[in-house]
């Protein structure tokens, strides 16, 4: 039977990551994954250029049942701290939007850097390799029935990811594990995922599909309110686009509906009314030239009014109505795209029963759980990447302090 000072389980963001920095702090430290192909959702993210991290990172970004036990890691490893290693590897990257960095070339770069970084450390990878069991032993450290073999490991770590995307090798298996060690499991839900509507409801806005506008998003209220000002793209099925799939994150029901001002930078009900004083147009030019035209278009047969009529001829009441109506869309998603289309996954191993400053376990020491596996889901925009990076460096850091490890 072989043995390794730390096995850890994933070869993805947080795995890879983790295994880098533990071996380089001069542990033996064995990496495994079940996929024949390395870091897929590396190399598929940010549409092949890896959304790597952003530089605005901050406890906000996230949401949990326990919101503040991202702070400690968050802290002690910053975007910065990446963004030297980044640099240090020689790989061009540049701001695209509100802090998000990416690669000038492809998500390669970063898997290789990953690469490179745990053959540094002297990590010994097994892939496509699976994991039948782990069991705790007396006394402290673990047994791990492999398709490689038996191993033996003072500790283990869990880095198996979410649930999105299981084409590309998605699984439940730390979730298992977690659950058979009496962890409590958050919900698992879809997030970062495009919302759907029943399709008599949608059939006014289909023809829509391909249009992109900025709007800004909200669901909830009071303290629970979330508000995004992002680009909203409409979908055969219903909408998707930054706004929509950071919004999806914030809702806890199909029912919870949401509020959607399609036009945050124009006041319509007061445009129209004063616009009529002066303007020879028809309705739908003078709307049209202040929206996208399929949307004013589909908008006008909405609101069951004469595109053709003269604006002049047009009662003030509806006017105020119709632009009341752009800013204020209210509307409830009936279901989302899935596990299919979601970017991440919200819920998964609760925080309450993982150490906040080592990731490990309260319930079997020499157990941790890092990355997208823990009830910990980032926005849009490298704040997952970032949650992998940060998790991964706090828990590798305590398996160097650890006294089994000595």
């Amino acid at each position: 039977m072989q043995g390794f000072d730390v096995v850890v389980i994933g070869a993805g963001a947080a795995g890879l990551f983790c295994a880098a920095q533990a071996g380089q702090r001069g542990l033996r430290v064995l990496l495994i994954d079940h996929a024949s192909r390395l870091a897929e959702k590396i190399r598929i993210s940010g549409g092949g250029r890896c959304n790597f991290t952003n530089r605005d990172v901050g406890p906000n970004n996230f949401l949990s049942e326990n919101p503040a036990f991202c702070r400690s890691a968050l802290a002690r490893f910053t975007p910065q701290d990446f963004i030297k290693l980044v640099q240090r590897h020689g790989i061009a990257f540049h701001e695209k939007h509100k802090g998000q960095l990416f690669c000038d070339d492809s998500s390669e770069r970063i898997i290789q850097m990953l690469v490179d970084e745990c053959a540094t450390g002297g990590v010994t990878r097994w892939q496509p390799c699976t994991v039948a069991d782990v069991r705790p032993l007396t006394g402290g450290g673990f047994d791990l029935d492999t398709s490689q073999g038996a191993v033996q490991a003072r500790s283990v770590v869990v880095a198996t990811g979410g649930l999105p995307v299981p084409k590309i090798g998605a699984s439940d298996w730390g979730l298992r594990l977690a659950k058979r060690f009496e962890h409590t499991i958050v919900e698992p839900r879809p997030a970062l995922v495009p919302l759907t509507f029943d399709a008599d409801r949608w059939a006014p806005f289909a023809d829509l599909a391909g249009l992109s506008l900025p709007v800004e998003v909200s669901t909830g209220s009071g303290k629970a309110r979330a508000r995004f000002l992002e680009d909203l793209l409409f979908t055969h099925r219903g909408l998707s686009g930054p706004a929509i799939l950071q919004i999806s994150s914030y809702r806890t029901a199909n029912d919870q509906p949401l509020q959607i001002n399609l036009a945050p930078d124009l006041t319509l009900d007061r445009d129209l009314v004063e616009a009529k004083a002066s303007s020879r147009r028809q309705l739908g030019t003078e709307f049209g030239s202040r929206l996208p035209q399929r949307l004013a278009a589909a908008w006008l047969a909405r609101a069951a009014l004469d595109a053709a009529r003269p604006l002049a001829e047009c009662r003030d009441a509806d006017l105020q109505r119709l632009g009341r109506s752009v800013h204020d869309w209210p509307l409830t998603p009936t279901g989302d795209e899935g596990w299919r289309k979601a970017e991440v996954m919200r819920g998964g191993v609760s925080t309450r029963d993982l150490s906040s400053q080592t990731l490990e376990s309260k319930r079997v020491p020499g157990l941790y759980f890092i990355g997208e596996v823990v009830d910990v889901t980032g926005w849009l925009g490298g704040y997952n990447f970032h949650w992998a990076w940060a998790s991964a460096a706090a828990c590798a850091q305590a398996l160097a302090q650890s006294p089994q490890q000595g």
